[in-house]
């Protein structure tokens, strides 16, 4: 997702692209999953990939967003709890993509398309969602599909090996060849049906799982239903062509069927989201819209006749990215008079007046978003630009405590140590800007830089002190190896 005049840590913001091992989710087309992955593996490709990279070409982009992660932490708060996940530290992430899709990996994180979000009407929809994800981090259907892997892996090369002895035998013979290489292929169609068979068992145990949580938590499943719905008619006309057998999972009308009994059984199917817990989706979803689509679209989707905040806020936003920066605090204003306890609004102003060049206005309606948020660390890195922005040298030593403070919990943003480094430099702090400069090389992935940069911080630290040791484990890091040129990634 491109979005205009991008600093390196705004509200909505993209991050370098993630490389998740990826678990086929119900939510994806019905084609897709873990079925491509599976044939890639039986290919000799051991690991799973992410479809949207395979079908795309392309690795996933990132989005941060301090609102809209809180809400995914709330929504998946009492789910995490029922499920007994609640020390796992599980992240929430959100992909820039407009298709309706979720997935897990490596049992840490639930990935989450932002299209999903945006066309999702209710909280109960995106909580079926994450409810279902769960299931999946619950069951340890991620590790349990690795293993699943190696045994059809193995199952396919035993079969492809007698196989291959039979048209060795037939060519000695004379026999029919065509017969013999039939029977080279059957073994890995084989496994692969065997494979999928287990994904589609793991899905339905997905359901389950989440209708449980669900009705632990005194919530409906009426969201999953929704969910399940959108792609019914779609899935129709593909299983019209399409042999059952070789989907990753349910067919729809099936899955439906089950689902639909199970989530009417519980006791709050018919409960309703809550009025707060449904405005702050619907806060959600205008922001999106407002950051993603065109002025013309956003006007289509909030026209200027509608006066509900969702409304006002895509507009602001909107016009912050694409009008006139006056008329946009002038609309941002007019949203904090009426919530001016609303930290996200103040951070949106920051960040329009931070783009437009003005950093010294940006920085009061930050330090209040940060106050106001109890000092998130996302808005507080932003303030830290902010402050580095306005090249005052009086203000750098706030920067610092901000840029460290949001490190310490945000450790892997490049931009993030590059304002550190920036900041450290204007107070004269050489070792301590080369060291944050390493950093930010090292977060990057360019490692060559990064030895270079922290070798001439070493030589600005005491031998041993902190930073001196810090900088030292940059200059000794191996770079991994790239599977797949059997490089290293760095010198």
């Amino acid at each position: 997702m491109m979005l205009p005049r991008l600093v390196d840590n705004p509200p909505l913001r993209r991050n370098p692209p993630a490389r998740p091992s990826r678990l086929g989710c119900a939510f994806a087309r019905a084609a897709r999953g873990l079925g491509l992955v599976a044939a890639t593996a039986l290919a000799g490709q051991g690991a799973l990939q992410p479809a949207m990279a395979q079908s795309q070409g392309r690795q996933p982009n990132i989005i941060r967003d301090a609102e809209i992660e809180q809400l995914l932490r709330d929504y998946t708060r009492p789910i995490f709890k029922v499920a007994g996940l609640t020390q796992q530290n599980i992240q929430i992430v959100l992909v820039g993509s407009d298709s309706f899709n979720a997935f897990v990996a490596d049992g840490r994180r639930i990935f989450i398309n932002t299209g999903a979000l945006k066309q999702s009407k209710t909280p109960n929809e995106i909580i079926g969602v994450l409810a279902h994800e769960t299931g999946h981090i619950a069951g340890g259907h991620l590790s349990n599909m690795r293993q699943q892997l190696e045994s059809v892996q193995t199952a396919a090369i035993v079969g492809m090996l007698l196989a291959a002895g039979g048209i060795a035998a037939g060519a000695a013979s004379g026999a029919n060849m065509g017969a013999a290489a039939s029977a080279l292929v059957a073994p890995q169609e084989m496994a692969r049906r065997t494979l999928l068979s287990y994904q589609r068992g793991q899905e339905a145990s997905a359901d389950q799982a989440a209708v449980k949580y669900l009705t632990a938590t005194k919530q409906s499943a009426k969201g999953m239903l929704t969910t399940f719905e959108r792609f019914q008619n779609e899935q129709m006309f593909l299983s019209q062509r399409v042999d059952p057998y070789v989907l990753s999972h349910p067919m729809a009308t099936e899955r439906i069927a089950l689902l639909s009994e199970l989530a009417r059984r519980s006791p709050y199917y018919d409960t309703k989201d809550p009025p707060a817990l449904q405005a702050r989706h619907d806060m959600m979803r205008a922001k999106l819209v407002g950051f993603t689509q065109t002025p013309d679209a956003v006007s289509r989707a909030y026209p200027a006749s509608s006066t509900s905040l969702p409304a006002r806020y895509a507009r602001a936003i909107s016009a912050y990215r694409y009008g006139s920066i006056p008329d946009a605090i002038r609309q941002i204003d007019a949203l904090i008079a009426e919530q001016p306890g609303n930290p996200y609004f103040y951070e949106i102003k920051g960040q329009a007046l931070l783009e437009a060049g003005r950093p010294r206005e940006a920085v009061p309606p930050l330090r209040r978003a940060v106050q106001l948020s109890n000092g998130h660390p996302l808005i507080r890195m932003l303030l830290g630009q902010a402050l580095v922005a306005t090249e005052d040298k009086s203000t750098m030593d706030e920067a610092v405590r901000e840029l460290t403070f949001s490190l310490q919990r945000e450790p892997s943003s490049p931009g993030g140590w590059r304002y550190l480094a920036m900041a450290y430099g204007r107070k004269g702090d050489i070792p301590n800007a080369d060291l944050a400069s390493a950093q930010a090389a090292f977060m990057s992935g360019e490692f060559r830089s990064a030895r270079e940069l922290a070798t001439r911080a070493k030589n600005g630290f005491p031998l041993g002190s902190p930073g001196w040791l810090k900088a030292d484990d940059i200059v000794n890091f191996k770079p991994p190896v790239d599977p797949r040129s059997k490089k290293k990634a760095g010198p």
